[in-house]
């Protein structure tokens, strides 16, 4: 199987529960809750997307065997495998990993974090989930490490969200036009319901992909 890679490279994570960890990014091509294309944002699942998943032609992008990419992520973290951490994200990541590139990327000496929407069941061997539910979608994967809930968000009810099996429960301002707005919603619930956390966009503060 090949595998289409949106683009690729070393940097910190930027949200959740792993803020600040160095980290490759391995950002798969497509989504199944939206084409990725704006005339078609209006009516999709997901209308709040902030990242370029379309095509092959960001940084590293391109079409890869397992092997290939699994090197060419340890290629990009170096040599010193000390706490290796990949991050899978999209689009949407399970649309295209599968074990056999789980067990290339193990074989590399990673850590394999992965970002979903929920609407796919996680394959076994992932060592971090974190589960980003979407308003309107169905999301099947409902247990994982964090899950990461950006807010607000019509028709979503946090609170029926609470019975899922996840360690970390997260709320993240939306990145919108109304992004005061959205902050201000999230800091007000988080200090109403204490089991939340606040999640932020630490990456863009600082300026980095």
């Amino acid at each position: 199987m090949s595998y289409a890679v949106k683009e690729l490279f070393l940097t910190l994570q930027g949200e959740g529960m792993q803020t600040g960890r160095r980290a490759v990014f391995l950002r798969f091509a497509g989504c199944n809750l939206w084409t990725g294309r704006e005339e078609d944002r209006s009516g999709a699942v997901c209308r709040f997307c902030d990242t370029d998943f379309v095509g092959m032609d960001g940084e590293n992008g391109g079409r890869y065997d397992a092997p290939t990419l699994a090197a060419k992520v340890g290629e990009l973290w170096g040599y010193d495998r000390e706490a290796a951490y990949v991050v899978c994200t999209g689009g949407e990541p399970l649309l295209q990993l599968d074990p056999l590139l789980i067990d290339a990327l193990h074989g590399e000496g990673f850590e394999i974090a992965v970002e979903t929407n929920g609407t796919i069941a996680a394959p076994y061997g992932i060592d971090w989930l974190c589960v980003s539910p979407k308003a309107g979608s169905e999301v099947v994967q409902r247990t994982g490490d964090e899950l990461k809930l950006v807010w607000p968000q019509t028709g979503i009810d946090p609170q029926e969200l609470a019975d899922w099996d996840f360690r970390h429960f997260l709320i993240q301002p939306m990145d919108c036009e109304d992004g005061k707005e959205a902050r201000e919603a999230s800091l007000a619930f988080v200090d109403n319901h204490p089991r939340w956390r606040l999640s932020l966009q630490t990456h863009k503060l600082l300026g980095i992909p």
